[in-house]
């Protein structure tokens, strides 16, 4: 019974930091759509693409070219996801989706350019990233509660 207080107030959480991102309009607001609303990040244009290559290039000693190839693939990845942000066709469930496929695409770009030894750091930082609170790896999917064996 508590896992599925703890799991519907992780849920009630996401829900919370997520929500806001959708309901601000990109108009009325002088920060760019990725770093809308709370929960977005460390700080202001934290998650900007050439900050991202550049804190990439640090961790995982990127080559000049490969931080250049790095940045353009997040710049990418920015543009599809604002694209996606304003599409109100979609539920928030098939948005979170979608956003999920564009970051895992862009991932599986970003590793193809690296070599053995930063491939190995960047499978590492992709483990560490899985084990935030809400994160599940490359799945974020949270797995089906185990049957409530509790019951009275």
């Amino acid at each position: 019974m508590l896992k599925h207080f703890v799991l519907a107030l992780m849920l009630a959480g996401l829900v919370c930091a997520v929500s806001p991102a959708f309901a601000q309009s990109p108009a009325n607001s002088d920060q760019p759509p990725a770093m809308q609303g709370p929960g977005h990040g460390p700080g202001p244009g934290a998650w900007e693409p050439a900050k991202r290559a550049a804190m990439l290039a640090k961790k995982l000693n990127l080559t000049s070219d490969q931080q250049a190839k790095v940045q353009d693939i997040l710049k990418s990845q920015q543009s599809q996801m604002e694209t996606l942000r304003s599409d109100s066709s979609l539920s928030n469930a098939d948005r979170h989706t979608k956003m999920m496929e564009i970051r895992k695409s862009s991932d599986d770009q970003i590793r193809a350019l690296l070599d053995p030894d930063q491939q190995k750091k960047w499978d590492q930082m992709q483990s560490d990233r899985g084990q935030w609170p809400g994160h599940n790896g490359n799945n974020h999917n949270p797995p089906p509660p185990p049957p409530d064996s509790e019951q009275k």
